[in-house]
């Protein structure tokens, strides 16, 4: 109970006690009055409160929502798998330092390899324009990316790779803050790992 609310209460109390005790005894107050008092004051302490929750959830969600606008239209870089389509996935590579290979696995949407490229030790970002050895573009679908990183023909670690995508909505569900991304496909904020603006 807040301090206003609680002097209140205890004014209301000393009122109701001071009436007991100023009453008429030969005309005595129905204890029904009492009981219509009682419950008029709790009912309206009640409706106080609720009202001061109230404004607290709408100024917090206010600017919450304010808060996820600002996801909207904004790049990501997740490892979850993200959309291809017209243009070129921006990769962030990130190989063992011990490797001199590396590997760029990429699969489909329901975790199936299809493609392998060598791409050379180094780190940083990459553009991935989705060509199989052929020189043909995939096709358009999510798809997630891990580095293969080997020494001398042997594998010795595998990380997965974040891709860029682009954030079309954010909502807050049961999971926490949730971003839809462009082309499908979602991923909690928590699991982000980077964002910037589109370049």
């Amino acid at each position: 109970m807040s301090p206003a609310a609680s002097a209140n209460y205890d004014t209301f109390l000393k009122m109701l006690t001071t009436q007991l005790k100023n009453q008429d005894p030969l005309n005595p107050m129905e204890g029904t009055d009492f009981a219509v008092q009682l419950a008029t004051f709790s009912g309206v302490e009640q409706q106080a409160q609720t009202n001061k929750l109230l404004q607290q959830m709408i100024a917090q969600s206010g600017a919450g929502l304010g808060q996820l606008a600002e996801w909207i239209g904004k790049e990501v870089r997740t490892t979850e798998p993200v959309w291809f389509g017209d243009t070129a996935l921006t990769l962030d590579i990130a190989p063992d330092s011990r490797a001199d290979g590396v590997t760029l696995v990429v699969m489909n949407e329901s975790g199936r390899e299809v493609l392998r490229e060598e791409i050379g030790p180094g780190e940083g970002q990459i553009d991935w324009f989705g060509r199989d050895d052929a020189g043909q573009k995939l096709a358009d679908g999510r798809y997630s990316f891990v580095i293969e990183s080997s020494r001398a023909g042997e594998v010795i670690s595998e990380v997965a790779a974040g891709a860029y995508a682009r954030v079309a909505e954010a909502e807050v569900s049961d999971k926490g803050v949730e971003l839809n991304l462009e082309g499908g496909g979602s991923v909690l904020a928590s699991q982000i790992e980077a964002l910037r603006d589109p370049g």
